[in-house]
């Protein structure tokens, strides 16, 4: 017989208590199971005639997490609808059964658990900072299922639910209180005997707000002046933001409009309706694989297993700029002790006076300021590296800097310390020539800015060991970094598919395509910024010295990337390098908002007769997706996940196109190589399907089912 999963507890003053407590989860969460029981505790309190009210709370860290993601996928439609029909009514019968609940918030109460908090008549929240409430789901390309779109704007009003509807907004319990999402804050250790309390008081009825009479949703109805004014201003802001790649905004927005202007059980059915649409849609089931791949890498699902865990105290940096100091500060924030080396002392300082900033702009102050900063020491001397498990060589983008740094640093390290390099071009296996210990040295590619950007890409050389890959991805984890793990080669993975973007924006412009025709069809493919705007970004000089570190490289094998010739116009011609000197392919003037460069068009005249916008979109992401099953049939990725993780957080592709390789899936293969052979024959050969994909899509095959040579999902 299964273990119980929910507590239900009648007190001598007729209260009730039902605590969710599911046995071997970390966190409570909605499936069948528990459900199930849950309803029957329910169901239990109601018909008890001696229980007067009811509490629901949990007995672990966090209240309800919401809808258990293992268990939705795998429901077909009439499951989906059956269990959706299931919630609503029990939901409802809290609602109307005569019985007063109130949710006592002792942790996160997120999707579906706070839809159950908005289910019951009052909502009391811990005084406890990791307690935090919302409706997430539209990250995940899901809306509320179980009443959040209708319950939140009748309780707080339209233009109040949209944001913490449409953004997935997360509030801790002040916060809530006052946005009115949870109707009192009690100390911690007095939560139940506060929910007690007003289950007690003479205020406690059993009616919600909208099932009294003559309710009105507060700030008026969606069809009146300040709902249809909400409702507009929403689909704008909404289409301005993801293009229109994710559905699930606009069916929030649907599901509000159409359900707030009827009653709430008719409300409650047509947020059924839309929600189970949305969930059959290739938006949201990218999502969510997306989600649980990137859940498995968290949890270093590919780290060697025969390795005990690295605990690391201290750890070196060389190199104090942006991208040093940024792994210094997310080192210290892990609690570890960070050695700041750069070539001469001021410069050191500088690198950790970018952690002093962010701590400031984190309105971190007092002691926990002084014993953050105090972890980071800036020096020029090598020897202060004594100690170190682990140093990452964070210098200019140059071969022969790179390895005297290399030298250096690994004179005064221990014998079993790591090295690893956070270069984002250059071949890890050459960068290991100058290492005494190769086995010892790897690739730990983070990228900018380190305090916000996730990813991590791991690079293994060809005499990395697997010890040294275990230690890293330890330290990942230690860091709060999604890694991936790549093998080595120019560009390895994310730079060298981010560059296929960057290259055809430039090749367009030598094409004659007007430059703000670029820019716009980069945004539609659902990139965050144009190509143009994102060389500028990385800076146009920087792009110039890879290309020759290439160039000298590959020698007679080098051949030049689209839009060549257009890198090496603005860099050598126009002087032009990009942001950082306030001129590139835009303008940057101070205090005012950047522009492209009229100059453009003297330089790259346009054509008369541009391409179909539909065209150029599919151009950008193709040239992507064509890269990574390049990377993927010549083994420097290995399985397609870490493809779909790395594109998403390494360099923004669109999640809900499904990462660079689902993207492949979402169009269907071979569909997608038949276009793929038209654009090969308008645009050359960067566009021809590899074998790999030729072969899957005459197999039939799939990268996401089990295939021969592929790594299936789960």
């Amino acid at each position: 017989m299964a273990e119980p999963m929910i507590d239900y507890h009648v007190d001598a003053d007729g209260i009730a208590t039902i605590t969710w407590d599911m046995p071997g989860r970390a966190v409570n969460v909605i499936n069948a199971q528990s459900l199930e029981e849950y309803a029957a505790c329910v169901d239990r309190a109601i018909a008890d005639r001696q229980v007067r009210g009811v509490i629901v709370t949990s007995s672990k860290p966090g209240f309800i997490a919401g809808a258990d993601l293992e268990w939705l996928p795998h429901l077909d439609a009439q499951q989906m609808q059956a269990q959706g029909s299931r919630i609503r009514q029990l939901l409802r019968k809290m609602e109307i059964g005569g019985k007063p609940f109130v949710a006592a918030i002792n942790g996160a109460a997120l999707g579906g658990g706070f839809e159950i908090c908005l289910a019951c008549h009052h909502r009391i929240a811990a005084a406890n900072p990791a307690v935090e409430v919302g409706l997430p789901e539209v990250q995940l390309g899901l809306l509320p299922g179980a009443g959040g779109t209708q319950r939140l704007p009748r309780m707080i009003g339209i233009r109040n639910a949209l944001p913490l509807l449409l953004d997935g907004i997360k509030l801790r319990p002040r916060e809530a209180l006052e946005a009115g999402l949870v109707d009192a804050v009690a100390p911690e250790g007095e939560l139940l005997s506060a929910a007690r309390a007003w289950l007690l008081s003479p205020g406690a009825k059993a009616v919600q707000p909208w099932d009294a009479k003559g309710f009105r949703i507060p700030g008026g109805p969606p069809m009146g002046p300040a709902g249809m004014e909400s409702i507009a201003a929403a689909i704008a802001m909404v289409r301005a933001k993801t293009m229109g790649l994710y559905p699930a905004p606009f069916e929030i927005l649907s599901a509000v409009y159409e359900g707030c202007a009827v009653d709430i059980d008719t409300g409650l059915k047509i947020e059924e309706r839309y929600f189970l649409h949305l969930f059959g849609t290739p938006e949201t089931r990218n999502l969510i694989r997306l989600f649980f791949a990137r859940v498995g890498l968290q949890k270093l699902a590919a780290r060697p297993r025969e390795f005990p865990t690295q605990a690391y105290t201290k750890i070196g940096v060389l190199g104090a700029g942006m991208m040093g100091a940024g792994i210094a500060y997310v080192c210290a924030h892990a609690g570890l002790e960070v050695v700041l080396l750069d070539t001469a002392p001021e410069i050191a300082e500088r690198g950790k006076a970018y952690s002093a900033k962010l701590l400031d702009k984190r309105q971190v102050s007092g002691e926990a300021r002084e014993r953050f900063l105090a972890r980071i020491r800036p020096t020029a001397d090598f020897a202060d590296l004594d100690g170190c498990e682990l140093v990452v060589e964070a210098v200019f983008e140059n071969f022969d800097l790179k390895g005297a740094v290399t030298r250096q640093a690994e004179a005064v390290l221990g014998p079993h310390a790591i090295l690893a390099s956070n270069t984002s071009t250059l071949p890890i296996s050459g960068l290991a020539r100058a290492s005494a210990r190769p086995e010892n040295f790897i690739g730990m590619h983070f990228f900018s800015p380190v305090d916000r950007m996730p990813l991590v890409e791991i690079i293994v050389g060809k005499e990395t060991s697997a010890e040294c890959l275990a230690r890293v991805m330890d330290l990942a984890a230690k860091v709060h970094k999604t890694p991936i793990v790549v093998n080595d080669s120019r560009g390895f993975y994310t730079s060298r598919v981010f560059g296929t973007y960057l290259n055809e924006g430039l090749a367009m412009l030598g094409e004659g395509i007007a430059p703000a025709l670029i820019e716009n069809a980069g945004r539609l493919a659902g990139m965050p910024l144009g190509p143009l705007a994102l060389a500028d970004e990385v800076s146009l000089d920087l792009q110039a010295r890879i290309r020759a570190q290439a160039m000298a490289a590959l020698g007679d094998a080098w051949r030049p990337p689209p839009g060549d010739h257009v890198l090496l116009a603005m860099v050598e011609q126009h002087g032009r390098l990009g942001k950082k000197i306030g001129q590139g392919f835009y303008d940057y003037p101070p205090g005012a908002k950047k522009s492209l460069w009229p100059g453009l068009a003297e330089c790259f005249s346009v054509r008369s007769d541009p391409p179909e916008i539909a065209e150029i979109v599919r151009r950008f992401r193709y040239v992507q997706s064509l890269e990574s099953v390049r990377c993927l049939e010549e083994g420097v990725v290995t399985d397609p996940r870490d493809a779909d993780v790395g594109s998403v957080l390494g360099w923004s592709f669109c999640p809900a196109l499904g990462g660079a390789i689902g993207h492949i899936e979402t169009v269907g293969i071979a569909r997608f190589t038949e276009e793929c052979r038209l654009l090969e024959e308008a645009y050359g050969e960067r566009f021809r399907v590899p074998a790999l994909l030729r072969d899957m899509a005459e197999s039939g095959a799939s990268f996401y089912s089990a295939s021969p040579g592929i790594i299936s999902s789960t």
